[in-house]
């Protein structure tokens, strides 16, 4: 089974999403029924930050001084039943901002999603690498938003 643990690092995230750990880890049962992430013993972090801790996250790590939506932080930790897959960073003004066309819930799982995916080796350096990324992506974002 797949585990998160959810950080939350502002206040605003508890305005929309009451328990974000509940929210995720409820998630993430839908997503152990899929066939690809059955069998997957994954346990990772998410941080749901603003914008002010994006920008010193993306400078520090990506040496680029510019706010960004999500960032992972791939590490593999071994343990006896579980595979610490690394760390997530969300930020919160860039899911409002584009939920005003879409859907908060919505927003906010395609940055988890893409974010995860990146931990498990994912990547979209190339357009084919991309074009697999985003089907993968569509095909989780499926299972959780059945009307969109």
């Amino acid at each position: 089974m797949i585990k998160a643990n959810v950080i939350s690092g502002h206040s605003n995230w508890q305005r929309i999403i009451k328990k974000p750990n509940e929210y995720i880890n409820n998630r993430l049962k839908i997503l152990s029924k899929v066939s690809l992430f059955k069998r997957k013993n994954h346990e990772f972090s998410i941080l749901l930050t603003n914008a002010k801790e994006m920008k010193k996250f993306n400078h520090k790590f990506r040496k680029k001084n510019k706010i960004t939506d999500v960032l992972s932080f791939p590490i593999k930790i071994k343990n006896k039943r579980k595979l610490y897959v690394g760390d997530i960073a969300i930020c919160y003004e860039i899911i409002k901002k584009r939920s005003k066309k879409t859907n908060f819930f919505l927003e906010f799982d395609k940055m988890w999603i893409h974010g995860y995916l990146h931990l498990i080796g994912y990547d979209h350096k190339k357009l084919n690498d991309f074009k697999k990324m985003f089907r993968r992506e569509n095909l989780i974002l499926k299972y959780f938003h059945k009307a969109n």
